[in-house]
């Protein structure tokens, strides 16, 4: 008898299909209000669901919104889903909305998401199954802003803080996998929510390695032991081997991020736009491509994803030109006695090598540079909030419906804001008001093309690239849909054949 309970066992076993993947970093939160960095954000959207999302081409679609209607340009009426349950076993219900909405509007609670919220006026229950949304005027972005993760208020409602709830690592959420333990420094599991609303998904455990080193990343990803991974250009032209590709297919897609050196602009030296424009044309933007990327990448010219109507194709990359760099700094009052001077902060991993390349391409125009790398955190909480510094290089994730408000507003540079060089131009203010209240989607693209360009115009930033995104998935997963998205969008449907 024992031995067909273990021979059942090892059969059960072997029909559970897990997906092996790496996480460099530990979660913070797991909650979609405040989840911020790149794993706590990932694993929340595999619990959570929203009222709206996106489909694989960047289309927005039903969630656990049955249906949706607008009243009038102002008044937006959310028909909920019947069918919906948190993984508790309680039903979802138009409270949920509610809270979820006052939570992250609450002045106790401290989310970068509250900025998408800032135009609505109130939001109502009509039935246990219709949420009304007024806004205080015609909103751009009113579905969008319901693509936030909501949360159970059964569980949440007589919590003193949502900020240092244990909920943050305990979720329950309606999504399509539910975490079975949170541990730091570890590995983490999610399992498939057999009762999930849109079906469960076939692959049945999601299991995240806690691997803090890319190199061993890699190494388990070249083993197997891993089933998906990101890989750089470097590791597909050079270290992956016919082998590897008998297992694994390699998926190319356009990163949604691009990197960028930032000025602060409170200091006199960059408020000269003279000095901005030099460094712009002092740097080549392709040779960091070539040397980093190995040609996977395409230059930035400006602020908003290309292929999206927000993009202007008219704003072209400036052309490296040391002399033209040179006389305009001249202009400024720099010179080889009195050469222009300036450290560039940046934290550890590739951007360390952009800090370094572009110390080396700025000396040809007799730019001084010193270069400080911090972990982080640290990189963070020291030098980038309290903005103690002169120039940084960083990242930046840009979004699918462009919202300028948030980076480029004037009124974003106050603490805690996104905009942290000190960016302001009163047309560009202006305009990002006035699109905020357009519906017509031509009309707002067509302000949002003369904002990119006014940005790009003043280099605030200097955009340096977009890189391309590749992901190596085993064969025996399937099926992969690359979209503008990414890959993982379809994630319930896949099905692994080992």
């Amino acid at each position: 008898m024992k031995i067909l309970i273990t021979l059942f066992i090892l059969v059960q076993l072997s029909f559970c299909a897990s997906l092996h993947i790496s996480m460099s970093a530990n979660p913070s939160r797991i909650n979609p209000i405040l989840s911020t960095d790149t794993v706590s954000s990932e694993i929340s959207q595999y619990i959570f669901n929203s009222l709206v999302t996106y489909d694989e081409n960047a289309s927005v679609k039903l969630e656990l919104a049955k249906s949706y209607r607008f009243l009038d340009n102002r008044t937006l009426l959310f028909t909920l889903r019947d069918d919906v349950f948190w993984s508790d076993g309680e039903s979802f219900n138009a409270q949920d909305v509610i809270f979820t909405y006052e939570t992250i509007t609450s002045p106790m609670v401290f989310t970068p998401y509250a900025e998408s919220f800032r135009h609505v006026e109130k939001v109502e229950a009509i039935d246990n199954l219709s949420i009304k949304v007024t806004y205080k005027y015609p909103y751009f972005a009113a579905l969008e802003t319901w693509t936030i993760g909501i949360l159970p208020y059964h569980i949440l409602k007589s919590e003193n803080s949502i900020m240092t709830t244990s909920f943050n690592q305990k979720p329950v959420g309606t999504g399509a996998f539910t975490l079975k333990e949170f541990s730091t420094s570890s590995n983490f599991i999610l399992n498939a929510n057999k009762n999930y609303f849109l079906g469960s998904p076939k692959i049945e455990r999601i299991i995240y390695h806690f691997v803090p080193d890319s190199a061993t990343g890699f190494l388990m990803l070249k083993s197997g032991e891993l089933d998906m991974g990101g890989v750089t250009p470097l590791q597909v032209k050079r270290q992956l081997d016919e082998k590897f590709y008998e297992r694994f297919s390699v998926y190319e897609t356009m990163s949604h991020s691009y990197s960028y050196v930032g000025f602060n602009l409170d200091l006199p030296k960059f408020q000269d736009a003279r000095v901005r424009e030099a460094l712009s044309l002092a740097i080549d933007r392709q040779e960091l491509i070539d040397l980093l990327l190995f040609g996977d990448g395409v230059v930035c010219t400006g602020p908003f994803m290309p292929r999206t109507k927000a993009f202007n194709p008219d704003v072209k990359a400036p052309k490296r030109d040391i002399e033209m760099a040179k006389e305009l700094l001249l202009q400024a009052g720099y010179n080889e006695k009195n050469p222009l001077k300036f450290e560039l902060v940046t934290n550890s991993g590739q951007r360390i090598y952009i800090a370094q390349i572009l110390q080396r391409q700025l000396k040809d125009a007799g730019v001084q540079v010193s270069v400080r790398v911090m972990e982080w955190q640290a990189f963070l909480n020291t030098v980038v909030q309290p903005r103690r510094f002169e120039a940084i290089v960083m990242g930046w994730q840009m979004g699918l419906k462009s919202d300028a408000y948030p980076i480029w507003h004037s009124e974003s540079t106050k603490v805690g804001g996104f905009n942290f060089v000190g960016y302001k131009n009163q047309e560009v203010d202006a305009l990002i008001k006035r699109a905020e209240r357009i519906v017509d989607e031509e009309e707002f693209n067509t302000i949002y093309r003369r904002i990119f360009k006014l940005i790009k115009d003043d280099n605030p930033y200097l955009f340096l690239y977009i890189p391309k995104t590749l992901t190596a998935v085993k064969k025996s997963i399937s099926p992969i849909r690359p979209s503008i998205i990414g890959i993982e969008h379809n994630i319930i449907e896949w099905t692994k054949d080992e």
